[in-house]
């Protein structure tokens, strides 16, 4: 049976792909900030899912709630980094700034570092980490969150090239989602905005397809493609 563990199963796309590996018969380890949705998660699959409560930006205790969960479950074969933050930021207030990198940054790059080091001694494992379309450009509105996003998108890339050069069976997978009908999808104008059953399936076939990196939907590629070929001086003007 194999093992994984999700950052941020309490809601959304973490809670979905937790009862998508779940029905999967994976034994899966979750985790967030409340343990109320965590128990309610658990009550689904009593038998396959580990609940254990931390806030990923609490970077203190992270590395020994990973170890005591990875002993739960008997070992760890995939790793999902599903929690997030970001909010409209048009006033530039600093706390939300603040807020967006503890989690999106320095959490992000805790719980990464560790379960990379954790594949590195057994030499295999698979990061799979949602980072955003949004982090190929900046944005007026969300500086700090489409920032944070660029940088998950670069060092999964540094990861991911690390694990070519160590020759190993360790794979390292960008989920890149455009609007998901979640919490996070804040703003006007969405678009293409899919629901949380096809956007985990999606992410699910890519996991068990060890791409590297996957837009979510797949024409999110598209406006990918389109954003990065924006030249600046018109993209600033936007």
């Amino acid at each position: 049976m194999n093992k994984a563990i999700i950052i941020g199963a309490t809601s959304g796309i973490g809670k979905g792909l937790a009862l998508k590996l779940a029905n999967e018969n994976y034994t899966v380890g979750i985790t967030g900030r409340r343990t109320k949705l965590l128990v309610e998660l658990k009550s689904q699959k009593p038998n396959l899912f580990y609940p254990k409560t931390f806030d990923i930006s609490d970077t203190d205790k992270i590395v020994e709630d990973l170890e005591d969960l990875t002993k739960q479950l008997g070992g760890l074969d995939l790793l999902i980094i599903s929690s997030g933050t970001g909010d409209l930021n048009e006033k530039l207030n600093y706390e939300i700034e603040k807020r967006t990198i503890e989690t999106n940054v320095t959490g992000f790059t805790c719980v990464a570092n560790w379960a990379f080091n954790y594949f590195e001694n057994q030499k295999a494992g698979h990061l799979v980490a949602i980072s955003s379309v949004g982090g190929l450009r900046g944005s007026r509105i969300a500086p700090a969150y489409n920032a944070t996003k660029a940088y998950q998108i670069n060092y999964l890339e540094g990861l991911r090239q690390k694990a070519t050069k160590l020759k190993s069976h360790i794979f390292v997978t960008d989920i890149r989602p455009g609007f998901v009908d979640t919490a996070m999808a804040k703003g006007e104008g969405q678009f293409w905005v899919a629901s949380v059953d096809k956007a985990t399936n999606q992410i699910f076939d890519a996991i068990k397809k060890k791409k590297k990196i996957v837009y979510i939907t797949k024409r999110w590629k598209i406006i990918g493609t389109i954003l990065k070929g924006i030249p600046r001086q018109l993209y600033d003007r936007m």
